[in-house]
């Protein structure tokens, strides 16, 4: 062990060069003849019952005949599928039915506004789209749009003879620009992913896992559906109400072993939910991603279910790298170790050298690194994040202890968390600018009490405006989860004597106003 830190967990193991990510996470299971089901589809509105129970074979088989069906269609490989079906059955089929064809697939929120998705159409520039039936009208760029009940009609057909490097799916995530923009990942990506088993959710043949995110997102892309399949294990998928007290009964009735969710989620169910200690009585852990994990929320969680909490660190580039795992925990002041087959670095601010443990600095993942992205839509890896050498810094900062822990110390830019996704203030302030009545508005996160953390907005009114009216224009024209929760009213935005705004200094201006 150096004194710097610049750390690896083992040598990872090399992706096959001939790779497809569905085959992997769905036929290969099927081949093993994997007993267990493969996917029970569930309802929060009522627990008692599964909509959908289909085995390895049955899925696999769904996938196969969703492949044929894009490309009867008239698919292409490397051609973009998008797909917004929100958290149902259909989503998984089509999402790597199209991986299967050699496509691309384009999972997207079911929260996003009709602006927001035609803006993401137009740059990824579709072939197709799947689209559920409450879908908003909006341009998809010519793309035509498909019936998914169609994907179940085709013969099976087999799986695109793909390499580990040709891309298989790109999702959209807000950018320090303030426009969102795409992470395109490649077929390898599922392979990346085999560092948690050991690092972090310890997935094997017989679990059940229950995820609580939406389907759009990569951490339940990944711990909802490919690493359970990819293990031999039960993906528990609820398609019903998502309340905060629906996921202890559900729990109840279908035994998970595992179950995993954003912090946000975690305080939701303490808060709202009943008898968890014995609605969550099969788990042998929980897991959490998707934001830093606030000790009140650890420490409750741990105490009213009696299970470890294991989180992990990552973003959507390159999925979850550093984390507790089964058996070695530690508590919420740090983040865990790098995954095995990881190597991780805290560089200097200059990205060119490590600094000496203990020492905060950028968080860097090695670019030899197999979950990592291709690269962000028609930008390649360009920086902040990005490539640095032989590093992708992630933007976050962090220490690393002797021992190799990583202890979290925030993000080097502006960049929001929401909900487990990351969001750019200039995206949410390019909304607000056009309700009426908003002279000059600047967006950032508000903690209104120890362990929460919130998207706010400061307003310089130009006519007399309320908190009510620019929450009804936010949500008219974001996503749920990208809309503030709290607005307020100055004269003047802070800034600094260049006439940048003071963004970091928003806060301290709500703190005195609530004094």
């Amino acid at each position: 062990m150096t004194g710097l830190s610049d750390h690896a967990e083992g040598t990872p193991e090399p992706c096959p060069a001939a790779f497809n990510m569905a085959a992997y996470s769905v036929r290969d299971p099927a081949r093993r003849d994997e007993t267990g089901d493969a996917l029970i589809v569930v309802d929060g509105d009522a627990p008692d019952t599964a909509r959908l129970t289909l085995s390895f074979v049955q899925v696999d088989d769904a996938v196969r005949r969703a492949a044929s069906a894009l490309r009867a269609a008239g698919i292409a490989r490397g051609d973009r599928v998008l797909i917004r079906l929100g958290d149902g059955p259909d989503f998984p089929i089509a999402f790597f039915g199209a991986i299967a064809a050699g496509a691309v697939a384009m999972p997207l929120s079911s929260q996003l506004s009709a602006a927001e998705l035609a803006a993401i159409a137009a740059d990824a520039q579709p072939r197709l789209a799947l689209l559920a039936e409450d879908a908003p009208a909006f341009d998809i760029a010519g793309a035509r749009r498909v019936d998914p009940a169609s994907l179940a009609t085709a013969e099976p057909g087999d799986y695109a003879d793909t390499a580990k490097d040709d891309p298989a799916f790109l999702v959209y995530t807000s950018g320090s620009t303030g426009r969102p923009k795409g992470v395109l990942h490649a077929q390898r990506s599922a392979w990346g992913r085999r560092p948690m088993r050991a690092g972090w959710h310890g997935f094997g043949p017989g679990d059940r896992v229950m995820h609580a995110g939406a389907f759009n997102w990569t951490y339940t892309l990944g711990v909802g559906l490919s690493d359970p399949w990819s293990a031999g294990a039960t993906a528990i998928l609820n398609a019903g109400s998502r309340a905060p007290d629906a996921w202890p009964r559900l729990a109840a009735r279908w035994q998970p072993t595992v179950f995993a969710a954003a912090p946000g989620v975690y305080r939701q169910i303490l808060k709202y939910g009943d008898d968890l200690r014995g609605g969550f009585v099969s788990l042998r852990h929980a897991l959490t991603a998707g934001e830093k994990l606030s000790a009140d929320i650890h420490d409750g969680w741990t105490t009213a279910t009696g299970k470890p909490l294991l989180e992990s660190l990552g973003m959507s580039e390159i999925s979850t790298y550093i984390s507790s795992s089964p058996t070695r925990q530690t508590g919420p002041a740090h983040a865990g170790w790098p995954q095995p087959g990881r190597r991780i670095a805290i560089l200097a601010d200059d990205r060119a050298t490590a600094v000496p443990r203990g020492t905060e600095g950028l968080l860097a993942v090695h670019a030899s690194d197999p979950g990592l992205m291709l690269g962000y839509w028609r930008q390649g890896c360009a920086p902040d994040p990005g490539l640095t050498g032989d590093w992708f810094v992630t933007g976050d900062r962090a220490a690393m202890e002797a021992d190799g822990r990583i202890a979290y110390r925030g993000r080097d830019d502006d960049l929001m968390n929401a909900q487990g996704y990351r969001v750019a203030p200039e995206e949410v302030e390019a909304a607000l600018r056009t309700c009426p009545g908003v002279g000059e508005v600047a967006v950032a996160e508000y903690s209104p009490r120890p362990g929460l953390t919130l998207i706010a907005a400061w307003v310089v009114p130009s006519t007399p405006l309320t908190a009510d009216a620019l929450d009804r224009h936010a949500r008219a024209t974001l996503a749920p989860y990208k809309a503030p929760r709290a607005y307020f009213t100055l004269a003047a935005l802070p800034r600094s004597a260049n006439g940048k705004l003071r963004r970091r200094a928003l806060a301290q201006t709500a703190a005195i106003m609530l004094e």
